[in-house]
């Protein structure tokens, strides 16, 4: 962790993950659908991956989130 506070730490982003599946989780989340701890199962609906695929967007989307929506 930076002195600032912020964490530095740079997260390599999984061969499966697209941009679609960042967008389509973000839209899940604004609607309040679920909590997005149990989002796997939505992400295997919607875009036909595996649950292993999926849990790999879902621990991108979220270790990510901070860096793609700055306050």
């Amino acid at each position: 962790m930076a002195r600032d506070g912020t964490d530095t730490q740079v997260v390599e982003r999984p061969a499966v993950v697209r941009d679609e599946h960042l967008l389509y989780l973000d839209d899940l989340r604004e609607s309040g659908d679920t909590n997005m701890y149990g989002a796997t199962p939505y992400i295997e609906e919607e875009f036909g991956l595996s649950p292993s695929d999926a849990r790999q967007v879902l621990s991108y989307w979220m270790k990510t989130f901070s860096e793609r929506h700055p306050k």
